[in-house]
């Protein structure tokens, strides 16, 4: 019975590790268009629309949400105050710090420590650990953030939540300039 134990642990973390292997790089993007300055796009006030799902793809809440945007020098904030269908109200917000090689340090009030963003043409991937209230406390999700700019107004955001190694969700939202 321990062989077994053993090998089953061991089969899940090379499966976990595969997984990761196969993971898909900003820089496979770098050709697309309309190219992605997040200097650009994330200045002024936008809107954001958008759907949570739960570990079996299903719709559990939906959101609205006004940002509004704005850059001192290399230091861009995002003020984000999201409303949900059920009526409660959120606010984050990201302090957003460019990089000499062009990547991005992202920091919020409920992200533990920095989030790295990396751009490359249209689209955006940014890795961090967000604490979200759970039951009576709170737990930390791995948050895969994925950004597409689809006309120079319009990014299309889906992020998938993990613990673990296993999807325990996904965001899907559509941001307005």
């Amino acid at each position: 019975m321990q062989k077994l134990f053993r090998y089953l642990i061991l089969s899940l973390l090379a499966l976990l590790s595969l997984s990761g292997c196969s993971s898909l790089s900003v820089s496979e993007y770098a050709q697309r268009t309309p190219q992605l300055e997040l200097e650009s796009f994330f200045d002024g006030d936008l809107t954001a629309h958008g759907i949570v799902k739960n570990r079996s793809g299903k719709v559990i809440r939906y959101f609205n949400a006004e940002i509004k945007a704005y850059w001192e020098g290399r230091v861009g904030t995002l003020e984000e105050d999201f409303i949900f269908d059920d009526g409660e109200k959120q606010r984050r917000v990201w302090k957003l710090v460019r990089q000499a090689d062009g990547s991005y340090i992202g920091t919020a009030g409920d992200v533990v420590g920095e989030g790295r963003a990396e751009v490359a043409g249209n689209s955006m991937f940014l890795d961090y650990i967000l604490e979200v209230t759970y039951g009576d406390g709170s737990i930390n999700l791995a948050i895969d953030d994925r950004m597409y700019l689809v006309q120079p107004d319009i990014l299309i955001n889906e992020s998938v939540m993990t613990k673990f190694g296993f999807r325990v969700g996904e965001i899907v939202l559509v941001i307005k300039k």
